[in-house]
């Protein structure tokens, strides 16, 4: 029987190859989460969840161990071009209500355009859940009052990653939402 999970935390990595593969190997090291068996889950922030810092979260996990997370992940193999992923959370001021994650990955966008894209597609998610309206193209402020009013999303965040690609090498970026208790 599985458990609901009870902590969650936030990394990143990036990494360069020759090979594609290589490149994806060298961002999960940087992320610290190469020891482990990673599992894609999708886009729940489990009721009662804590987000701890990731030295705490992975003293909880052991090499070997089958782990689920979150995962937006990007590579290119092409001189100058930017590349992003980034993960974005959205949690309810009650927070006995599940919340959502979710996964963005581009090319040619900022870290700071690609992780506010985040957070918008984990509110927007979660807005639906609870019945608030919601416009992507209202402005960050516009946003916030909107929540403040409906009194149901007490914060959003990002992690994002983003890395300049080289000529005929792989780079590869990852952000990651890991549950590790």
């Amino acid at each position: 029987m599985q458990t609901v999970p009870k902590e969650i935390f936030l990394t990143k990595g990036v990494g360069r190859s020759r090979e594609k593969l290589a490149s994806f190997e060298e961002a999960l090291r940087d992320a610290k989460l190469a020891p482990f068996n990673l599992v894609h889950v999708s886009s729940i922030f489990p009721p009662r969840c804590k987000l701890v810092k990731p030295a705490l979260g992975l003293k909880k996990l052991s090499p070997g161990q089958i782990v689920h997370a979150v995962i937006a992940r990007n590579s290119v193999n092409e001189n100058h071009r930017l590349v992003t992923a980034s993960i974005g959370l959205a949690i309810p001021k009650d927070r006995g209500n599940h919340g959502y994650i979710s996964e963005h990955h581009s090319w040619g966008e900022t870290d700071s355009r690609s992780g506010e894209y985040a957070e918008d597609l984990a509110a927007l998610m979660l807005s639906t859940t609870l019945g608030i309206e919601f416009d992507a193209e209202d402005s960050w402020d516009q946003k916030e009052e909107q929540w403040e009013l409906s009194g149901k999303i007490v914060r959003t965040m990002n992690i994002t990653q983003s890395a300049i690609g080289r000529g005929g090498v792989w780079t590869t970026v990852l952000s990651a939402a890991v549950f590790c208790a």
